[in-house]
């Protein structure tokens, strides 16, 4: 008999944006808010020297093994030209009121 209960667990492949250089971070992890956390307080070697961070974009699978296949699809060249495209207005909002907070 088929259970009445789902998985609540996602995988979040996220891209954070450096506020001192610009350069982009990104990772995946089953807890975004906790992981973001980690970030912001320098907690993580990769991403300490380009403090602060700002997340802007993520998206959410239902499978580790999707979500992992995501991050390295969009640390690819072609990757990184999709989320450029995904990140348009962003990027124009970005130039127009400057990188914010």
């Amino acid at each position: 008999m088929p259970s009445n209960t789902t998985s609540s667990v996602f995988f979040y492949v996220y891209v954070l944006e450096s506020l001192k250089d610009g350069k982009r971070y990104i990772g995946y992890t089953d807890n975004l808010k906790k992981r973001t956390e980690e970030h912001k307080k320098g907690l993580s070697f990769s991403t300490n020297p380009g403090l602060p961070f700002k997340l802007i974009y993520f998206e959410g699978c239902l499978n580790q093994d999707d979500a992992k296949r995501r991050e390295e699809y969009l640390k690819s060249t072609q990757g990184r030209r999709l989320l450029g495209l995904r990140l348009v207005q962003y990027q124009r909002q970005k130039k127009t009121f400057g990188t914010g907070s």
